[in-house]
């Protein structure tokens, strides 16, 4: 059994702080040096960080992108400082929170007003050396007077190459690497059989890949280091054929040059090469544009009509849906909290089954039912005699029927919210104001409305915000139409903001433009982030006045 000796404490010291505490700044507690379990979770932990940091920092230099490659490494730096210091001891919780808001929030935020001043989309896509190699690309035409060569696919380390015969030798390159002759290869006379540092994929193999068809497919291998002399290119993976494009870039001028007619193409402002007659070359590259997106928005024949109902729908559909939703929420909740209804709790469990399926599926089955046939629709059916009633694809009623789909979805959300609210209240408030002789109504009123609403406002708030942005129930059942017939926009006249940046963007099809997808996003991020700044202001006005 261990002893302890026991030393006599010593006298405090002149400015000691009164019963030996702890001077001010010392340390509350000291990291132990040791390397126990707790060191070894922080190192591996810690690796990992390392290692995605150094991934997206080598990612960032490969592809130029200098803003990603500062924010990551100063976040693993300040990420290492943090952790490996025995003081940050509040830098360690609060850090990667901040890194969070950073990655997840202000960065996505950062990049979205970056795309909305440039015209990245549709044909400006990339950066301009990435144009030229497209254009020269799609502009290759197969050598009338070149010879055809028996093909061989072999690969190496994962990477696909061309092997021909021409001239009793074995030739041999890869997208990177042109024509080289090979020593020691074997043929048939015609193909090739084996190649050193090869390997031949057969005809077995490459029809049971269909990667590897994609891949040779879109092969190009250089006929030599004259980019001029063109490639070897094959369309079904049995025979090659060399392919010249006829364009031509010049470095030097920055113009590309169709060797056929002579025209040059010069590079314009908007990101593309141009003729001096005005045609320009199918694709271009991402240039800035300033606030251009933010103007199309308003000044386009093909958005700004469009742009302007769609947005007062948006409103309307938030303000109905939230307003319609939240009252009859409220008012089956005030049934229902009557102690004299009977079976409260399974009427109760009733009537919030719409709110526990998914909203998608339940859109779809509406869909079904407000089909205009009789014999498919069950609304006309059941409840118009087999009137044949549109819907879906009138402009108003479409309007009608997204409201009433999704009040039926809504409501038992406020239902709740307000059951529980009305459950909260103190009782005694109430039960004052009818003896001082208020009715029912008085006191709902002047009482337990006020009330309801301190603790509901903030919610309300939140669901004209989710409203405002509900793409799910526009999306699953209307898609957006029926569309306007005056505008080649693809819009239509229950899309709301976020289906209509949607339509945009080109996510489902189309001619995408994501400049000025993101620029309406812009604008709905102010609209609502001003609408519930203001909102929660008054809110807080209701809770003082209370």
């Amino acid at each position: 059994m261990a002893t302890h000796s026991v030393t006599p404490a010593a006298p405090p010291s002149a400015g000691a702080p009164p019963g030996g505490g702890r001077r001010t700044g010392e340390p509350h507690a000291r990291a132990w040096s040791g390397t126990g379990l707790g060191f070894v979770v922080k190192l591996v932990l810690m690796a990992l960080v390392n290692a995605v940091g150094v991934a997206v920092a080598w990612a960032a230099w490969d592809v130029g992108s200098w803003g990603v490659l500062a924010g990551t490494v100063l976040l693993t730096v300040v990420a290492n400082w943090v952790y490996f210091s025995r003081r940050r001891l509040a830098g360690k919780y609060v850090l990667p929170g901040l890194a969070f808001l950073l990655v997840f929030q202000l960065f996505t935020m950062a990049y979205t007003v970056y795309v909305a001043t440039t015209n990245y989309g549709t044909g400006h896509n990339s950066t301009r050396e990435q144009a030229v190699d497209a254009l020269l690309i799609q502009s290759e035409r197969a050598v009338d007077d070149a010879p055809t060569y028996p093909l061989t696919i072999v690969e190496r380390d994962g990477e696909v190459g061309f092997a021909v015969v021409e001239g009793g030798r074995v030739l041999v390159g890869t997208a990177d690497e042109p024509l080289t002759p090979v020593p020691d290869a074997a043929t048939d006379g015609e193909r090739v059989t084996s190649l050193p540092g090869w390997e031949v994929v057969g005809r077995a193999r490459l029809l049971g890949d269909p990667q590897l068809q994609e891949d040779v497919l879109a092969l190009r291998v250089p006929v030599s280091e004259d980019a001029d002399d063109g490639s070897i290119r094959t369309r079904e993976g049995t025979r090659a054929t060399v392919y010249r494009s006829s364009l031509e870039w010049d470095p030097d001028a920055g113009t590309m040059t169709d060797v056929e007619s002579g025209v040059v193409y010069a590079p314009s402002e908007d990101g593309r090469f141009v003729a001096p007659d005005g045609t320009a070359l199918p694709v271009g590259w991402i240039v800035g544009v300033g606030f251009e997106n933010f103007v199309r928005a308003f000044t386009d024949t093909n958005y700004a009509g469009p742009f302007w109902r769609i947005t007062g729908w948006t409103f309307a559909f938030a303000f109905l849906t939230v307003a319609t939703s939240f009252l009859l929420g409220l008012a089956m909740a005030l049934v229902f909290n009557d102690v004299r209804v009977r079976g409260r709790s399974v009427l109760r469990t009733l009537f919030i089954l719409p709110y526990a399926f998914p909203a998608f599926l339940s859109a779809l089955l509406w869909r079904g039912m407000l089909n205009p046939n009789p014999d498919y629709g069950i609304v006309n059916n059941l409840f118009f005699f087999g009137a044949r009633i549109e819907w879906l694809t009138d402009p108003w009623l479409a309007k009608a029927a997204i409201l009433g789909v999704n009040l039926w979805l809504s409501f038992p959300y406020w239902f709740l919210v307000c059951t529980g609210a009305l459950q909260s209240l103190p009782g005694d408030l109430t039960e004052a104001a009818r003896i001082d002789g208020a009715g029912r109504w008085r006191a709902f009123r002047s009482i337990t409305l006020p009330l309801l609403l301190v603790s509901t406002t903030p919610l309300l708030i939140a669901s004209f915000a989710f409203n405002f942005n509900n793409f799910v129930i526009i999306y699953m059942l209307t898609n957006g139409g029926p569309r306007f017939t005056d505008t080649s926009a693809p819009l239509g006249h229950t899309d709301i903001l976020i289906t209509m940046i949607y339509q945009i963007s080109g996510v489902a099809g189309g001619r995408a433009d994501y400049g000025l997808a993101s620029a309406l996003s812009i604008l709905v991020f102010l609209v609502v982030g001003g609408i519930s700044a203001l909102a929660f202001r008054r809110t807080r006005k209701l809770e003082e006045v209370l």
